[in-house]
């Protein structure tokens, strides 16, 4: 009740690399909703900074991801973060949100200072909303091949009650992960 979008993220487990930290993010939405308008990117934003913050007991840094930082590009999909970005602050105007930001500057200190971008979640985003499912779900599988990070997920959001996908490549360990993070949800 009162979710117009139901949607779904993965939860990447990605192992330190090269002396940086381990970090574990949220990718959103790498499944249900494929061309998100503003109002539901907006909607995708707030319920998985929450889901975040159940499952992974982190305060939410949630990064509006496109491919401009604060006005760098000019174009109808930008535009379209930015709204989302002031309709997920009017719905949970307590949450560390931004945007627009690039991937680098979401990620990166060093780079979100060469570009000037400051605040709560530039350099240290952990739940990352990407303007459309390709973008998504392209960035969580370059991401568990290229830095061998374990995907967890779909994690879905939205519904009644808790129900969870798994890929066909899901490992054992997958499985129960899953099955674990169900039984949270079903809790909470």
């Amino acid at each position: 009740d009162g979710v117009a979008a139901p949607s779904s993220f993965f939860l990447m487990d990605i192992p330190s690399h090269e002396g940086g930290p381990h970090r574990t993010l949220a990718y959103a939405d790498a499944a249900l909703q494929i061309q998100p308008d503003a109002a539901a990117l907006a909607t995708i934003a707030v319920s998985t900074a929450a889901s975040f913050q159940t499952l992974i007991g982190e305060v939410p840094r949630v990064a509006m991801l496109s491919f401009s930082s604060h006005g760098s590009a000019h174009h109808p999909d930008v535009d379209k973060v930015i709204e989302a970005t002031a309709r997920a602050k009017v719905l949970a105007p307590e949450l560390a949100l931004d945007g627009e930001l690039q991937g680098d500057v979401a990620l990166s200190s060093a780079v979100a200072e060469t570009k000037g971008v400051g605040g709560q979640v530039a350099g240290q985003a952990n739940v990352l909303v990407f303007p459309d499912l390709d973008a998504a779900n392209i960035a969580y599988k370059l991401t568990q091949y290229l830095a061998a990070a374990i995907a967890l997920g779909p994690i879905t959001q939205g519904f009644r009650c808790p129900v969870n996908d798994l890929s066909r490549g899901a490992t054992d360990t997958d499985i129960v992960t899953v099955g674990a993070i169900t039984a949270i949800q079903a809790s909470s």
